[in-house]
């Protein structure tokens, strides 16, 4: 049927055709073919994924979403827990012109694709174009705010980092301090601040490093154009990321992302979660964080859907807790992600609100408590979806299904991933 020509002519076709297989014998294949369940499982894997019409990197996810919706809602984001009824929106036509203009910046700064970009911040508006440009022109290094001064230095000595991205004075004080000095130790090229969610007027002096531009980010990408990158996109196989771990020892680690890890394991989470175009997601984990990134971040926007994306404190905001039932009503949450203890609080707030619309709770990071499950479900009406995962493995590997629950388990292996139990012998 036309109809059906049209859409396999489009960019953004849901299916696609082999082209390797002899004419009368060639089949459809699906982006998004059904996951519901672990039955779906052999026949998901019975298509290869390089025959599913994925994106080249994660710069690619931006471009097909802002192509395929660029008038739609990519990002509210909070000020703060107490302010949740007054977010800075963006779409996604805004959300690729911000990464051009950064990742513009960032190259006329002289970062490369083999150099990395340090993110030292809480989360912010700005903090989420920086680090999706820093992927597009070179390699993004997350690091942990609370991280003491010669950690920071190390990871960002180990990451090969030319340039710092940080919470500036007017968003957290204690960071952009906690920035200056491992700048200087590490001798970085620049430092670039970033501000408050919604902040308006002149911003205060910053202190200047020696050797090293200092500057707003926001005024630096002001002065670049934002309808393109200036150097080439990404390659699937370019470095993407280095996200530090502590593993078991406590001692950070860099693991390496490429942009196809990136790519296909928010493929594999959005496959599984909520379908709707409209379906909006919380945000509330630190960007530093893998699951910030590929649950909340980049599955939403393989489907260019929307995300809310609470304040500074995140989860830790009491006022974003006490307010978080009024929220979900306001913003018709369908999906959000946390951890254990997170999942515990909001069981101690009454739900005062129409929660109607949120469908997929899911939870990670740790053990899941059977009492915190059961109390979930009772306070919430909605099964918590454990899932398992690892930085070094990207990020997501395993999730179960709400209506497939089973006590002490973290579901049924992602979508071509392997996983096998190891013994080692002492």
């Amino acid at each position: 049927p036309a109809a059906l020509v049209a859409r396999l002519e489009s960019n953004d076709a849901v299916v696609g055709v082999r082209a390797d297989e002899p004419a009368g014998e060639r089949r459809m294949t699906g982006t998004w073919p059904r996951y519901t369940g672990s039955g779906d499982l052999a026949e998901i894997e019975s298509v290869a994924w390089q025959d599913r019409d994925l994106p080249e990197s994660v710069y690619d996810i931006v471009v097909r979403a802002a192509r395929r919706r660029p008038d739609g809602v990519a990002h509210l984001t909070l000020r703060d827990g107490a302010s949740w009824d007054d977010p800075a929106t963006r779409t996604f036509d805004a959300l690729l012109g911000e990464i051009h203009a950064v990742g513009n910046a960032l190259v006329r700064l002289g970062v490369s694709r083999l150099d990395a970009v340090g993110l030292l911040s809480v989360n912010t508006a700005e903090l989420v174009p920086a680090l999706l440009a820093a992927e597009a022109v070179g390699i993004a290094a997350p690091l942990n705010p609370s991280l003491a001064g010669h950690e920071v230095a190390a990871l960002l000595r180990r990451a090969g980092a030319r340039v710092l991205v940080a919470a500036g004075p007017e968003l957290e004080p204690r960071i952009w301090s906690h920035a200056i000095e491992p700048a200087k130790e590490v001798g970085l090229e620049a430092v670039l601040a970033l501000r408050p969610t919604g902040a308006s007027g002149e911003p205060p002096a910053l202190e200047e490093v020696p050797g090293a531009v200092v500057a707003y980010l926001s005024v630096l990408a002001a002065a670049e154009p934002s309808d393109r990158l200036l150097v080439a996109a990404p390659a699937a196989d370019d470095l993407a990321a280095f996200f530090h771990t502590g593993g078991t020892t406590g001692t950070p680690k860099l693991a390496a992302h490429t942009h196809r890890m990136q790519v296909v394991d928010a493929w594999t989470i959005a496959l599984g979660a909520v379908a709707d175009d409209d379906a909006t997601f919380l945000a509330a984990l630190p960007l530093f964080h893998v699951n910030a990134l590929l649950v909340t971040t980049l599955a939403p926007a393989m489907r260019a859907q929307p995300v809310v994306w609470a304040g500074p404190l995140g989860y830790r905001d009491p006022a974003l807790i006490r307010s978080f039932w009024r929220i979900v009503e306001r913003y018709r949450i369908a999906a959000m992600s946390g951890v254990p203890t997170v999942y515990g609080a909001l069981c101690q707030v009454p739900v005062d609100a129409d929660i109607s619309s949120l469908s997929l709770a899911i939870v990670g990071a740790a053990p899941l408590p059977r009492a915190v499950a059961d109390r979930w479900l009772e306070h919430t009406g909605v099964a918590l979806c454990e899932g398992y995962g690892l930085t070094e493995a990207t990020c997501a590997s395993a999730r179960s299904f709400p209506a497939e629950q089973r006590a002490g388990h973290v579901g049924q292996r992602f979508p071509y991933q392997e996983i096998a139990v190891l013994g080692v012998d002492p």
